[in-house]
């Protein structure tokens, strides 16, 4: 384990026993996301497990998330979920946020959360232009976008979305997002980071479009705005709406939606105004600066320039980034001061905790009582099971 280097004349000891009783203050108090108390300030990122054969979530499922529930995570944001729409994913292991059986079974995953004492959104998932063809759960269904360009550029292998697909997945997402209110979950997490869907049409890298949804960074929000606001008029008026971005794509860790703090707001405000309640800032290090002349990481840039709740995430309990822990890499857990003192000066709200809660389902139970000597290194084989 990695720990605070104690200061001249200080006893490790005392060091290692000062950061582990602040962790236990900080980390345990409440905070509120519109109608929702989340007991503490730690949550669980979303992370795709493959475990939902026919995409519906099973009894290993549900104690996956209930246990980690149970031993104080108090946000649970699950793994991406398909929404209901024919190109939304390619996986029929990925569980979907629609249908009577799939529904059903994430019932029982939200009971079994609330009865262990926490709480819990679903992020609801598009793909966009990722998706391969051929691919279940529709294999004649085609890979869509806003200009049919993928990720790496390449042309000519999936679809620009008509006026009709754009309606189309906002009504799935919208959709979605009663079912989950409906069937008792606290909250919607919309998956807007990664080069996704929703992400593509925020991105000028995949959006080429000459219309009202493609042009300049505000242009480029139209389409997620508006998903927002149809998300948000589908539920109640304090059924938290959060929102997932980040700068960085799969496979292209360059990319940036901002250069600015201005080019970001231009992107965050129609999102805040139509509907967003708080902001989860996706990226690979917590502790990187993201634009210059600041320390603020994203999330602390979310809340600036909004107003609203953050989540920050990124190697959390990791001593290097997550990409090396997921190979495999020697990923010792790493001292938590940072991180409490951005906390403690309102940098951000919650603290989403990935790979280092897939190998310790207690760890959140170990931090908020002082014990982070018993935290386990993260090993990638955990990745491979659903413990």
């Amino acid at each position: 384990m990695t720990v605070t280097e104690p200061t001249p004349g200080t006893d490790s000891a005392d060091s290692a026993g000062s950061t582990a009783s602040r962790a236990a203050e900080v980390l345990s108090r409440p905070v509120a996301i519109n109608g929702l108390t989340v007991p503490n300030r730690i949550a669980m990122a979303p992370m795709t497990r493959q475990f939902s054969p026919g995409g519906v979530p099973g009894e290993d499922v549900r104690g996956y998330y209930a246990r980690r529930a149970a031993a104080g995570v108090g946000l649970i944001v699950t793994e991406g979920t398909y929404v209901g729409h024919e190109s939304a994913g390619q996986s029929d292991r990925i569980p979907r946020f629609h249908g009577e059986e799939q529904l059903a079974g994430w019932a029982r995953v939200a009971e079994d959360v609330h009865a262990a004492g926490g709480t819990i959104v679903p992020q609801l998932w598009h793909i966009g232009m990722v998706r391969k063809q051929g691919q279940q759960p529709f294999p004649d269904a085609p890979a869509i976008g806003p200009s049919g360009i993928r990720l790496d550029g390449t042309e000519g292998t999936g679809q620009a979305m008509t006026r009709s697909d754009l309606d189309a997945v906002i009504g799935a997402f919208a959709e979605a997002a009663a079912a989950a209110e409906r069937i008792g979950f606290d909250g919607v997490e919309l998956h807007g980071a990664h080069g996704y869907l929703l992400d593509q049409f925020l991105w000028a890298g995949t959006n080429r479009r000459t219309d009202g949804y493609g042009g300049d960074p505000v242009a480029r929000t139209k389409f997620t705005a508006e998903l927002v606001a149809a998300v948000r008029a589908a539920v109640s008026p304090r059924f938290p709406v959060i929102f997932r971005y980040s700068q960085w794509k799969s496979d292209n860790y360059d990319a940036r939606l901002a250069e600015t703090p201005q080019e970001l707001e231009a992107v965050l405000a129609p999102l805040a105004e139509a509907g967003v309640d708080a902001f989860h800032a996706s990226t690979r290090r917590y502790w990187t600066p993201e634009f210059d002349g600041s320390d603020l990481n994203l999330a602390g840039w979310s809340k600036k320039l909004t107003g609203l709740p953050a989540i920050t995430v990124g190697s959390v309990g990791l001593d290097g980034d997550f990409l090396g822990a997921f190979a495999g890499e020697g990923a010792p857990v790493q001292g938590i001061d940072d991180l409490l003192d951005r906390l403690e000066r309102d940098e951000f709200d919650l603290v989403a905790v990935g790979r280092a809660l897939l190998q310790d389902p207690q760890w959140a139970a170990k931090v908020l009582s002082g014990r982070t000597a018993d935290l386990r290194p993260y090993d990638a084989a955990a990745a491979r099971t659903l413990h």
